[in-house]
């Protein structure tokens, strides 16, 4: 009779463990989903101000390169058209970033570096890990008593 009991006891445990790691694993699922829906959004937002950012420095561009030409035309100064070269870099720069590949590329350098150069992405004393966390909370928790008394 033990035996048959144990079976049981041993057949139902095994269930919960397989259900407690299909939760786990759909957990973790949803996590990861959320987390990338999340940084898409936040990706969107970005190049969202980049295309309006665009708008306004591209105003501004316009009109100071318009008056600057007037300007260098009317005094027969060709010198007043220099800021408009470190403009148009920026102009460039803000171009690609809301219309063109900088994104593109940036993430293949991204991807160069953490196959290449791995060491420069360590964090200082290494990965958290639990017992470290563990360790800074209990130095929390007991200065923070210290200090209430």
């Amino acid at each position: 009779m033990g035996a048959l009991l144990s079976k049981s006891m041993d057949d139902n445990f095994k269930k919960q463990q397989e259900f407690m790691l299909m939760n786990a694993r759909l957990q973790m699922e949803r996590q990861i989903l959320m987390q990338n829906q999340m940084r898409e959004r936040q990706m969107a937002m970005q190049i969202a101000w980049s295309r309006e950012f665009l708008k306004y420095f591209g105003s501004f561009f316009a009109v100071a390169t318009v008056g600057l030409t007037a300007g260098a035309i009317k005094r027969k100064n060709p010198g007043m058209l220099a800021p408009i070269i470190p403009l148009s870099f920026i102009f460039a720069y803000q171009m690609d970033s809301a219309y063109g590949t900088l994104i593109y590329r940036m993430r293949g350098e991204a991807e160069n570096i953490m196959e290449t150069e791995n060491d420069r992405l360590q964090l200082p004393q290494g990965t958290p890990t639990f017992e470290s966390i563990e360790k800074a909370r209990r130095a929390k928790s007991s200065l923070s008593a210290f200090l209430e008394k």
